[in-house]
């Protein structure tokens, strides 16, 4: 891949990653829920999940899924399932009067769990990675730095933008903890969610 390839393909990345979706919506609610710290640990969860979609998008998984009958929609199914079982979730959290202190009740194995959840559960990524990543190989070099290269950009601007939402939403915590504003966040990021379950049921490659 030669430097102005690389540039084009980071300026799509960015493009890409600057849209919020339900991996920034679940670091930003941890965020002000939880402190940074578990933001973070959420973001590793995530940036997991993206890591294994990505691979096994270039691997030929993508290609697999479409070829079962019924495999990508019973993955479809599932990942819609859980992005909508979470803002139910989200929704029903009890709300407190008072804005309490960054709780550590969640523990960085429920937050890791939660993060890769929910990257893991959009397969229309290896649909979109399969489709994007050849149009930025040089077939005439080898494949293997190339796609290196390209994962570690993605993940590194996936990292800068959900480093952004956390520490918006760390800013915005003594706020938005409190009663009103909390059950309002609630309920907000719980229909988001749901809505995104549903974008992805309808999602058709």
């Amino acid at each position: 891949m030669s430097l102005e390839t690389w540039w084009l393909y980071l300026g799509a990345v960015v493009l890409i990653a600057c849209t919020p979706g339900p991996n920034v919506l679940y670091v930003t609610t941890r965020s002000i829920r939880y402190g940074l710290g578990a933001a973070f640990v959420g973001v590793a969860g995530c940036l997991t999940a993206l890591v294994l979609m990505l691979t096994g998008s270039v691997a030929g998984l993508s290609a697999v899924l479409l070829a079962l009958p019924g495999a990508f929609d019973l993955l479809k199914i599932l990942g819609a399932a859980y992005l909508v079982y979470l803002g139910v979730q989200t929704w029903r959290e009890p709300v407190a009067n008072e804005a309490p202190p960054p709780s550590t009740g969640a523990s960085a194995v429920a937050l890791l769990r939660g993060g890769f959840l929910v990257g893991i559960s959009n397969p229309k990524l290896l649909i979109f990675a399969a489709a994007f990543f050849p149009q930025f190989i040089d077939p005439a070099r080898a494949w293997g730095p190339q796609f290196a290269l390209m994962v570690a950009t993605f993940v590194g601007v996936e990292l800068f933008f959900y480093s952004i939402y956390a520490l918006t939403g760390r800013k915005l915590a003594d706020r938005l903890m409190h009663g009103i504003w909390r059950r309002w966040l609630n309920r907000v990021s719980g229909v988001v969610f749901m809505g995104f379950g549903v974008a992805l049921l309808r999602f058709k490659p």
